[in-house]
């Protein structure tokens, strides 16, 4: 069988631990005997990141901004533990997602990947929850530092006028920690445009929340863009399209999320994004069942998992034990990033074949064939198996193989 051909490279990110392991068993099982496959090659890998002096991650994010997508393996952020674990490591380095986000000043959209055999916790949830998660800024962009003594923070503003404006945070009268966070008008702008956007090309009600009844100037500066891009880009179109554009404070949208039926996009500044992402890919299964997309004001897309390195399953690799580590997430990253690569550059093959590699994916599962993360989450009545990641890809090959025939 002939190769589909491909134009214009992926940006490929490669990552860390057991990830990085599947990384490799998808791209050899599941694209290179189909695909004639082209990347720009970044070896995210922690160790070479710190070769590198992180310099590996800016290469690659400038690269995702020349070539337009770019598929991404889960990497490890280094914190204390991992430092000790890794003794080589000159620095605790930043994540990695953090300065991609920041280069590309992009909006994550997170979306659980379902199946009928496994239903959600939340019973009444009928359809999948797409969370948007704001890229930039706040505390993924802060700095932070820890005071002995008894005195006052102050936080202070100087403008490139000259004039300058100061605030006091706090008094102490003892050690303390604190930490500032900011945020632009320009990303604020970006984020509410990419999640109205992608409301209306993908036909989905749009949820905002913040708590700006305690923040009134910060989160109520997100507000009130939102507010002014709606009513003056978006209200038309969402009332075309009978869309319904809804803010609300953060602990309200918790309790009508939680109630709702899903089907919509629930967009949330970052950290809050990245909190609820995770209780929503849960709630629908497994975080390893959440696929994540970065897209920028340009158009531009970074593809991933919404999951971890899965540390535990890559010592029992190293050991030469055999693991079942679900790598759907991972999969339907590289899936979006072909098809989207597809639509670019006008591959019809290409984008087809990145829809029949979710086919088999889902043929798979719907035979009972899955990891063992999600054998215990399946409905009553229903046979379901556990294979080890190799076998699951295996099984994935061979419906795909048939499916190309």
């Amino acid at each position: 069988m002939k190769k589909i051909a491909m134009t214009t490279p992926i940006v490929e990110m490669d990552g860390d631990e057991m990830t990085r392991v599947l990384w490799g068993m998808i791209k050899d099982k599941l694209i290179a005997p189909f695909v004639d496959l082209k990347t720009e090659y970044y070896d995210l890998g922690l160790l070479h990141r710190n070769e590198t002096k992180d310099q590996v991650t800016v290469d690659a994010a400038n690269a995702t901004r020349k070539y337009g997508v770019a598929v991404k393996c889960a990497t490890i952020t280094p914190n204390r533990q991992r430092m000790e674990e890794y003794p080589q490591l000159t620095e605790m380095w930043k994540s990695p997602n953090g300065t991609i986000r920041s280069i590309l000043d992009g909006t994550v959209f997170r979306t659980p990947i379902t199946i009928d055999a496994i239903q959600p916790v939340v019973k009444n949830w009928k359809k999948p929850i797409t969370i948007a998660r704001h890229a930039y800024g706040d505390v993924y962009k802060s700095v932070d530092f820890r005071t002995e003594e008894p005195g006052e923070c102050t936080m202070t503003f100087k403008g490139i006028s000259g004039e300058e404006h100061t605030v006091s945070v706090q008094k102490v009268d003892g050690p303390a920690v604190w930490q500032g966070a900011h945020n632009k008008d320009t990303s604020i702008r970006s984020f509410a445009r990419a999640c109205f956007q992608y409301a209306i090309d993908t036909k989905q009600d749009l949820w905002f929340s913040t708590k700006d009844t305690i923040a009134k100037v910060y989160d109520g500066e997100f507000k009130k863009i939102f507010e002014e891009e709606y009513e003056s880009t978006y209200r038309a179109e969402f009332e075309k399209l009978g869309l319904t554009y809804f803010y609300t404070l953060i602990d309200d949208a918790v309790a009508r999320v939680i109630r709702s039926e899903g089907g919509y996009i629930w967009a949330c500044k970052n950290y809050d994004g990245d909190v609820m992402s995770d209780m929503v890919s849960t709630a629908f299964g497994s975080l390893a069942m959440m696929t994540s997309v970065l897209v920028s004001p340009d158009g531009t897309m970074e593809f991933e998992a919404a999951h971890g390195t899965v540390t535990r399953h890559y010592y029992k690799y190293l050991k030469g034990e055999k693991t079942s580590t679900n790598p759907m997430a991972t999969i339907f990253a590289w899936t979006g990033a072909l098809r989207r690569r597809g639509e670019l550059d006008g591959l019809a093959d290409l984008s087809a074949f990145a829809d029949k590699l979710e086919e088999a994916c889902y043929d798979t599962l719907n035979a009972g064939v899955m990891t063992k993360d999600l054998v215990g989450l399946v409905e009553p009545g229903f046979s379901a198996t556990a294979v080890t990641s190799e076998e699951f890809l295996d099984a994935v090959a061979a419906r795909l193989e048939t499916k190309l025939a």
